[in-house]
């Protein structure tokens, strides 16, 4: 029998402990999941294996346990799944869309800035970071670093019809409904790397499709990402769920919270005394 009910889900990366920004997304995720008789799943993001550990894993569970979530089914972890990206990975080279890039950091940022002394501004991402000057036309040793990228222009060919997403939130400009896609915004992003056969953008969508998510509820600061992840889904063959983007926790100055600004962790929270009301009550979720 089928079982057509929703399905949500909360994907921290065990790094780092969670923050107020993580509770928000996660009780959001399991409240509309519980509320409309669907599933809720945890997957731990945890590609970086150097940085993330069983350690932090165990003190995001603590965290969510505390707040009163539970989940269905089994932790998903992403660590364990590289073959399963890597075949996605396959795919998408088979069919001529990626290449090795072989530019560092160092070497962008001086192509970047030799245009703009010369020419003008070089487009940058929705992140603000420059788009990748290199190309599909690159070579380089078979020993020298490397990253794979999509292939922007001619994924862009082979996808033709314009993508687009039901977004049920909005974007940082109050865009919601049917969202055109506009993934020629992040030029040819990174598929992978030398030694990990995966990157979020992939990761994400093959862990959706599989994992038969429905609804994917997430930070706002996500909502331009989404441009290239409906076009892969599309380039791959996987299910489209819709898309609802939420408000941030922000600080008092308006800055979004990081693990890397180490702003105050759930656990800190807990240790001084907080509770879970106190929580949602912070996070603007009291009843």
């Amino acid at each position: 029998m089928t079982d057509n009910r929703p399905v949500f889900r909360f994907a921290p990366s065990p790094n780092g402990a969670l923050h107020l920004g993580h509770a928000y997304s996660a009780i959001l995720n399991f409240e509309m999941a519980r509320e409309s008789g669907g599933r809720f799943l945890l997957r731990m993001e945890d590609i970086d294996t150097e940085r993330c550990s069983p350690a932090l894993e165990r003190g995001i569970v603590d965290d969510l346990e505390w707040l009163g979530i539970s989940w269905d089914g089994e932790i998903r972890r992403q660590s364990e799944h590289f073959a399963e990206y890597r075949a996605a990975l396959d795919s998408l080279e088979a069919d001529g869309l990626v290449y090795r890039a072989y530019l560092s950091r160092s070497e962008i940022r001086r192509r970047v800035e030799a245009h703009e002394n010369e020419t003008g501004a070089w487009p940058r991402d929705p992140d603000g970071a420059p788009v990748y000057p290199g190309g599909s036309h690159e070579t380089g040793d078979d020993d020298a670093p490397y990253v794979l990228r999509l292939d922007a222009r001619r994924a862009a060919e082979r996808v033709r019809a314009p993508q687009a997403w039901d977004e049920e939130g909005s974007g940082p400009d109050g865009e919601t409904g049917v969202i055109e896609a506009a993934p020629e915004r992040w030029g040819d992003v990174i598929l992978a790397r030398r030694d990990t056969p995966t990157s979020y953008n992939l990761s994400v969508v093959v862990d959706d499709a599989l994992q038969g998510v429905t609804h994917v509820v997430r930070g706002r600061d996500l909502f331009h990402a989404t441009s290239v992840h409906v076009v892969l889904q599309e380039l791959l063959g996987l299910s489209r769920p819709h898309y609802f983007h939420h408000d941030l926790v922000v600080t008092e100055d308006g800055r979004k919270l990081s693990k890397s600004n180490r702003d105050t962790s759930l656990k800190a929270l807990r240790e001084a005394g907080a509770t879970p009301r106190d929580i949602r009550r912070m996070i603007g979720l009291d009843d």
